[in-house]
Order: C-alpha cells, then structure tokens, then sequence
C-alpha cells in the first residue's frame, strides 16, 4: 500500500456506509430501550435465558469460549429464550494476585513494583433477546487497575431466517465496537486465549492493529450470513465516534488515532464435524487509514492492511471432557507517513510489517477442571523510531494455565445465576521486544518478565 496516500473523495460505497452507520444509532439506542423497557421480552444472562446451563454454551462452563451450541445461540442474535421474563442485568468481577520474576521498576500506577493484589475489573452488562430478530450485549466496566470507568465490548443484533439454495440460513446484522468482538470463533483477537490477562505485569509492545488497537475507539456496522450451519460470510466497515463521545465512554480519542473515511472489515469461515469434533478454518481482513492522535496537519495518514488466517478443533467426548485447538496468523503492513512527518523521523521509517502467530491447546475435565498451554510469537521489521530500545518488534514466550470452576452445570449454592473461576497462569518469556538480553538498553532480560498470576473471576 503506498506510504503517501492523500486522503481521497469517498467512493460510492464509503458513501452507503456512512449514511448506514448513523442510521444504526437510532436502531441501537431504540434496541436498548426495548430491553428495558419489555424485561417479559429479555433476560440478564444467557443461561436463564436459554434454561440452559453456562456448560451448554462455554467450554468449561464459563466464558467467553463458546461450544458449537453456543456459537449458534450468537448467530442467530441472542434471541433462543425458554422463560418468558427476566431481568436483563448481570455483572462479573475479577480479582487476582500477581508476582514477576524481577521487580518493575517504575512500579505500574496505584501498584507496587511487585506482588500486587488488584482488583482488576469490574462490568455490569445489559444483556438479552427481544423477540426473534433482535438481542445482543452492552457491557460497561470498571477498570480497577487504572481507576476508571468506560464502555467496554458492545454487540447489538438484528437477525432473521431464511434459504441459500435450499439450506437454512441466518441473515444478520451486527453493530460493535472492536473488529471481531462479533466473532464466535476463539482464534480471533477479541475472544482469543487468554480469555483474563494481566493488568499488572510488563507484555510485549507491538501488537497488529487488529489486535485490540481500534477496541472501544470505533463503532462498526456489518452484516452476515450463517449457512447451513457451516459457512459463516460478513462484510462491514467501522469508523470513529467523535472526541466529546469517546471521551464521555471513557475511551482514550487520541489512541490510536480517528479513521480517514472507513475501515472496512471480512470475515469468512468454514466449519464442519469431522473426527468426533467440529473444525473451523477461516480467514479475515481489515484495512485502515489512521489520523495518528487525530492531528490532520501532515496531510497524510497512517495505512493498515491486517490479514489473518484462524484454524480451530473442538472434540467433546461421552463423559463431557472436552479438547481444544486454536490457532491465529495475522500479517499487517502498515505505512506510517503521517506519524513519521508529525515526528520528524527519516521517510524510511514508514513502511513496517508484523507478523503474529498464536497456538492454543486446552484440555477441560468434566466442565470443571481446565488445562491450557499457549505459545505466541511476534515478529516483523526492525524500526527503531516506531519500537525503541533493540528497534526490533520480535517477542515470544508460552503461557501456561489451570483454572476451576466448581458451578459450570448450574449448580452453585446461590443460585444458577452465579458462576465462578479461579485459576493460576504463568507466563514465561524467551524474547521481549526484540531481544532475549538487555531488550531495553538499561540491562533488562525478556525472563525478568515472566509472571505468576492467580486469579478469581466471578460472575452473577
């Protein structure tokens, strides 16, 4: 993609969507205001919506991991319902402990430079079906880490039925707020492993764009087709809400920047039984031009283009053990002309790669005792003005998990509302943003990072 690209006219197409995009506003604010307004209509969480138990449609009986039950309950817009009325509201904490192999020195804000006890969020969602096209999730969260309030991951639906050449098909829109929150495949960044992270310790600068960089700072309209239950379809393009807006959701309006026109996004997958389990395989797609901090005196942007390839297997057997394999590769070239000239860097800064893999193996015991083992790898373009220190974007490392959830059947003491996890990560290093040793100039080593992390993630 070419580095010095001007902003041109929007083509006919950018000129739909940005008609559509405003339009769907209305719609959300409106589905919002069903779902409170008809309780009879909607429901607080999932589970008592569906009289199913969190097993049903989460590995392990607890999310965000879904099963192939539970991938169907989201394409067809959160509308499967058993009881006629409950209240639409849930919530869910997380708590945890975390000790780093060296101390970090400075100490992350409100912490201490090691052993840290913290809060580490708090959401309220509003969650649930209204009649049989519509449903979806609004989620606000409290970052107990950085103190602070703000919108976190959004999925309004709407959705109907109908035929492609004689099969059964869903036909859906979805409006979010992250590129692949509206995934149900967990390959794709948003619901990827780990499923709860770190607020605490030290993790890897470099990142693709589409690996959270556009989360809770854009608003994006697709639509989709689910067919016969096997062949998943959507196209769609995302913008960025103004700076007052982003700022009273409590999102950062200057990080990364505010779209030039539209981003569009696609997304195709496959899936298909096939030894004893069910095998995804997929691809996906997002390009994007950037205003870095919204600063538009350069008369240039910053160009995206991230293209992912995902593969996942999920075997249950007759004793309800299940197996999982997930697995992610995206590749992004990026020109940043604009934050090159804002800052005064050599032209030959701008042109960039990245390269991120991601392999993820799990094992689940009777729904409730978990093990995963995840090894990750990043690499791309040395760039000293973009990365600093060694100037090269390489890390990797594996992580390692077990975690318990004693209610993933329903059946917790206080009701079938409330669900629980604890669990216990270690995370070990090999590289740290470009070097195994001294990665920073100051002396430090990618294992000086490795950490210990014991959590409790509750939901009711």
């Amino acid at each position: 993609m070419p580095s010095d690209h001007l902003n041109p006219p929007p083509r006919r197409a950018h000129m739909i969507w940005r008609r559509a995009l405003p339009a769907a506003l209305p719609l959300a604010a409106a589905l919002t205001a069903l779902v409170v307004a008809r309780p009879a209509q909607a429901v607080p969480s999932y589970a008592e919506q569906t009289g199913q138990p969190c097993q049903a449609c989460h590995v392990g009986g607890f999310g965000p991991q879904l099963t192939p039950f539970g991938r169907e309950f989201k394409l067809g817009g959160y509308t499967l319902r058993t009881k006629p009325f409950n209240v639409p509201i849930a919530a869910m904490a997380v708590a945890s402990y975390t000790h780093t192999r060296k101390d970090q020195v400075p100490a992350p804000d409100h912490l201490q430079v090691n052993d840290n006890v913290a809060f580490d969020q708090g959401s309220v969602f509003l969650a649930g079906g209204v009649g049989q096209h519509f449903g979806g999730f609004v989620q606000v969260t409290y970052d107990g880490v950085g103190r602070a309030w703000s919108w976190d991951n959004v999925d309004l639906r709407a959705v109907t039925q109908g035929k492609v050449f004689g099969k059964d098909a869903v036909f859906g829109l979805t409006l979010n707020n992250s590129p692949t929150t509206q995934d149900v495949w967990n390959t794709t960044p948003a619901w990827g492993f780990p499923y709860t992270d770190t607020a605490v310790s030290g993790t890897p600068g470099a990142a693709a764009l589409i690996d959270g960089g556009l989360a809770q700072n854009t608003l994006g309209l697709s639509a989709y087709s689910w067919i016969d239950h096997k062949l998943y379809l959507e196209a769609g393009a995302y913008t960025t809400p103004g700076a007052g807006t982003l700022r009273w959701l409590g999102a950062d309006p200057a990080s990364p920047g505010d779209i030039s026109g539209l981003a569009p996004y696609g997304r195709v997958a496959y899936q298909k039984d096939i030894g004893g389990g069910t095998l995804e395989v997929g691809a996906f797609a997002l390009k994007a031009a950037l205003n870095p901090g919204r600063d538009r005196t350069t008369g240039q942007t910053d160009h995206y283009s991230d293209v992912g390839l995902d593969l996942s297997w999920l075997k249950p057997d007759a004793s309800g053990d299940t197996f999982t394999v997930d697995m992610r590769y995206v590749h992004e070239k990026a020109g940043l002309r604009a934050s090159c000239l804002l800052a005064l860097a050599p032209v030959n800064c701008a042109e960039v790669t990245l390269n991120e893999w991601r392999g993820t193996v799990g094992y689940n015991w009777r729904g409730k005792v978990g093990a995963t083992v995840s090894v990750f790898a990043a690499g791309g373009t040395p760039n000293g003005f973009l990365y600093g220190g060694t100037g090269r974007p390489d890390s990797n490392g594996v992580m390692a998990q077990l975690d318990y959830t004693p209610w993933g059947a329903g059946t917790s003491p206080l009701g079938p509302r409330a669900a629980l996890r604890v669990g216990a990560q270690f995370t070990a290093y090999g590289r740290f943003d470009g070097a195994r040793r001294n990665y920073d100039g100051a002396g430090a080593n990618a294992a000086d990072n490795n950490a210990l992390r014991l959590f409790t993630w509750v939901a009711f």
